[in-house]
């Protein structure tokens, strides 16, 4: 198959069947365009197009199922010039990073950031979902490497990093009944009167069950035999904040997601005895070679590694 009639079949199309049009747009004769396309059919079987005398009038059936193909092909292979383009260059490209949405609120602005500075020329794409969404568009190629807590680290076709341990805060406002131990200690609570007992009195507002940190929470109030309510359930921190400032319940996020100055009047609650600790990861696809600009950007993020 010649990829040149392909793009022929393409220009035709977008100069609505002008052959002369399409000609001057591929830089060639309008009876160059005109054979190729008649080669094409040859090769097909079939007739792309419907003729009114020398012009032509329409696509037929297939033409229209070869045009699909056609720029479908087309496409991919201009993103395998851009590939050989961002490898032969490791100083420009596109970095697309799959993400949780509080691992791209909260913990990657600093990184991405120094990541520009050093590397002006490569663009940086965050893709967000849950962790699942974020395991399947790294292994599906669509994204570079993967950024979010236990999840991507139990996949077997993904080598993981830890770079971040953080456990759970509770936020209510500053009237709620459990603000009294705002200014508690983890080691004055552990094992002190906040208890899941405490929690489970009050609506919960917390994260969708398909994120590792909702899975320790049920854990943690199963095992005191208690079934509270969830009130709320959502993909970000964000989210639940904008609830609980509404009065509705107490929250429980990830300590990361929590800034005692933006979040105001918000106040926080350590819940590290309740919860335990989890781990944040980055990791690369073991298929794959990473660009030099990709393996740049995990060093720079677990340079940072921190416990929050």
């Amino acid at each position: 198959m010649n990829l040149q009639r392909l793009r022929y079949l393409r220009e035709i199309v977008r100069r609505d069947l002008n052959l002369t049009a399409a000609a001057a747009a591929l830089h060639t004769s309008q009876p160059g365009v005109s054979r190729q396309i008649l080669e094409l059919e040859d090769e097909l079987g079939c007739r792309m197009f419907e003729r009114h005398g020398r012009r032509l009038s329409s696509l037929t059936e297939p033409g229209r199922a070869a045009l699909a193909i056609a720029e479908r092909v087309l496409e991919d292979l201009e993103d395998l010039r851009r590939v050989g383009r961002e490898w032969s260059d490791g100083n420009t490209g596109t970095l697309t990073i799959a993400t949780t949405h509080t691992q791209a609120r909260y913990t990657l602005p600093a990184v991405v950031a120094e990541f520009r500075r050093l590397h002006p020329q490569v663009a940086v794409t965050l893709r967000q979902g849950d962790p699942d969404e974020v395991v399947r568009c790294v292994l599906a190629g669509k994204a570079d490497l993967a950024v979010a807590t236990e999840a991507v680290s139990r996949v077997e076709q993904l080598e993981a990093t830890a770079f971040l341990q953080w456990s759970h805060v509770a936020v209510v406002l500053p009237e709620h009944p459990l603000a009294v131990y705002r200014n508690a200690t983890e080691e004055a609570l552990a094992p002190g009167p906040l208890s899941a007992q405490h929690l489970a009195q009050f609506p919960l507002l917390t994260y969708d069950v398909a994120f590792a940190g909702r899975n320790a929470i049920d854990l943690a109030f199963a095992d005191a035999g208690l079934r509270p309510e969830v009130a709320i359930s959502a993909l970000d921190a964000d989210v639940i904040k904008t609830y609980v400032k509404l009065g509705l319940g107490v929250g429980l996020i990830a300590s990361v997601a929590f800034d005692a100055s933006a979040d105001a009047p918000l106040i926080a609650i350590p819940c590290r005895h309740l919860f335990g600790t989890k781990t944040s990861f980055v990791a690369l696809p073991k298929a794959r070679t990473p660009r030099r600009f990709v393996t740049r950007f995990v060093e720079l993020l677990t340079s940072a590694s921190a416990v929050v």
